[in-house]
């Protein structure tokens, strides 16, 4: 059964390893905390291979608060990390609301004839 605990130790290194590179190279912000979400993951995976093999249940706590650390922290690096368009940021009126579903609405009826000339369906007879 030792064999398990070993051949798991040297995956979750592999990967912690794998993690630090890629945390290390980049090139961008993303790549960086998805490395460094992978490296956190790891260490949660080893520390519950580490109280598997001593059969202690005394590291679950340390487990669950990592775990949450390592979520909020994605989730707020995303949520930074996003770009919103300015009209994106506010609440629609009732009236804009309608009126941009009856432009969706127009633009689906123009592409389902074939319509697609872009003058919003409004025909000038000369």
């Amino acid at each position: 059964m030792t064999w398990v605990y070993v051949v798991a130790g040297a995956m979750l290194v592999v990967a912690a390893a794998c993690a630090v590179w890629r945390a290390e190279r980049g090139p961008s912000m993303l790549d960086r905390t998805v490395a460094l979400d992978v490296f956190t993951t790891t260490l949660v995976a080893a520390i519950a291979v580490e109280a598997a093999w001593s059969r202690r249940t005394t590291t679950l706590p340390i487990l669950v608060v990592m775990s949450l650390v390592a979520f909020v922290g994605s989730v707020t690096v995303a949520r930074f990390a996003a770009v919103d368009r300015e009209e994106d940021r506010r609440v629609q009126t009732p009236q804009e609301a309608a009126a941009e579903e009856a432009r969706r609405r127009a633009a689906e009826e123009r592409a389902g004839r074939g319509d697609d000339d872009g003058d919003d369906g409004m025909e000038v007879d000369a």
